[in-house]
């Protein structure tokens, strides 16, 4: 009897890889936060797992390349994010344009942490219990 990965794991694959995705987008505003012109940006995340889950497949998501040099995939591929990524309107908009609120982004890629570390810990339940099925309950 074959094991359909994608049946096991359901939509638990896309959305760790969706969390990675928005952990990496989050790390950039963090870090831009004192480049002037600078706009932060968030991956919807409702979308991108609803988009994802209807298309059936693995989310492609990556940050936008804007330097041929930056952000490749391991192929050497550069990723173009889809329509889930947006731009973050600000509570108080600085006079240099950048829009990255530190205290908003600190608490927002912890809790997308949190949230990627409890996705991490039930596929490896998952996995785990799939593995103590296929040696037989030992």
């Amino acid at each position: 009897m074959a094991i359909n990965f994608d049946k096991a794991l359901g939509i638990h694959e896309q959305a760790l890889f969706l969390r990675q995705k928005r952990n990496e987008v989050l790390a950039a505003n963090i870090a831009n936060a004192d480049t002037p012109g600078y706009k932060a940006q968030d991956i919807d995340f409702r979308t991108a797992l609803s988009n994802s889950a209807a298309a059936g497949d693995q989310p492609m998501l990556s940050l936008k390349v804007t330097n041929a040099g930056h952000q490749r995939r391991a192929d050497g591929a550069a990723d173009a994010l889809s329509a889930s990524l947006k731009f973050r309107q600000p509570y108080q908009p600085s006079l240099d344009g950048n829009t990255v609120e530190t205290h908003i982004e600190q608490a927002e890629f912890a809790d997308n942490a949190m949230r990627y570390q409890a996705t991490l810990q039930f596929l490896g339940n998952r996995l785990s219990g799939l593995k103590s099925i296929l040696q037989g309950g030992r």
